[in-house]
């Protein structure tokens, strides 16, 4: 059993089934590959099992992956054809998923069980980055639909003591995600974005970071980084769960795609 407060993530995972594509896309990502490589010397431990919100789900109210082997699901488009046959063999966790669901009920929170869902790209690809044995049992869970960031610190505080149970909270998205201006025209709203929320993450005033989050369309170019919020969400869940930790930037470039600026954070008791 372990004593150890496991830390959460916000992960960016990077563009489509980036890690089997040689080439310029592969080396477009190779900051982000070496971050999440690094991962699991990060986190100190092998977790029991990893709870990853992906931006690539989205229910009613929050749903939680309980197949115990979860299929693949290939939500990308225009990709070479052998990214449609790749496997991430990971196992599910129903044991786990049906805790998940008990806590987020246990706090007055709607959820239900998916047996059927499998793992989208915003899981399996950071998860074969990181953990490429796929040794490490994962569980999906959902974003709610309306992206409320109330709603999904509630459901990451509720969540909270699965850190102390070996299980590995990573919220998975970009902190940058506006695949119509990925070019040149990114540099500067991704940076002052970015900027925003390095500052907004970072210190000890935590009700403030907080509030911060809770109103981010108030922050320089965001809905220029975000015309869309569904992969900044994963983040608000990772810092429910983790709302009185530091927050730690563990990987950053200015560079994706050319000029825009992504990063990723950990929030950690003991960092």
């Amino acid at each position: 059993m372990t004593t150890s407060t496991l830390p959460t993530f916000y992960i960016s995972h990077g563009g489509g089934p980036w890690p089997w594509v040689e080439g310029r896309m592969r080396e477009t990502h190779r900051n982000l590959e070496a971050a999440l490589k690094q991962l699991p010397q990060v986190v100190g431990e092998t977790p029991k099992a990893v709870l990853m919100i992906s931006a690539h789900w989205e229910e009613q109210d929050f749903c939680v992956q309980s197949n115990p082997s979860p299929p693949m699901l290939y939500d990308y488009n225009n990709f070479p054809a052998h990214t449609y046959q790749v496997r991430y063999p990971a196992p599910g966790a129903p044991q786990l998923a049906e805790h998940v669901h008990a806590l987020l009920q246990s706090a007055g929170i709607a959820a239900r069980l998916d047996p059927a869902r499998g793992f989208d790209h915003g899981t399996f690809v950071p998860m074969f980055v990181t953990y490429p044995n796929a040794d490490v049992p994962i569980v999906q869970l959902s974003l709610k639909r309306g992206l409320d960031p109330q709603d999904h610190f509630a459901a990451g505080r509720a969540l909270a003591t699965l850190r102390s149970e070996g299980i590995l909270i990573v919220g998975s998205g970009s902190s940058y995600h506006n695949l119509r201006m990925l070019g040149p025209e990114s540099k500067e709203p991704s940076a002052a974005f970015d900027a925003w929320l390095q500052h907004s993450l970072e210190g000890t005033d935590f009700e403030k970071r907080t509030a911060a989050l809770t109103s981010w369309e108030a922050a320089p170019s965001a809905r220029v980084a975000h015309p869309r919020e569904e992969h900044l969400l994963p983040l608000m869940v990772a810092v429910g769960a983790a709302e009185r930790d530091v927050a730690t930037r563990f990987y950053h470039e200015n560079t994706f795609f050319g000029s825009g600026s992504v990063s990723s954070f950990m929030f950690s008791k003991n960092h």
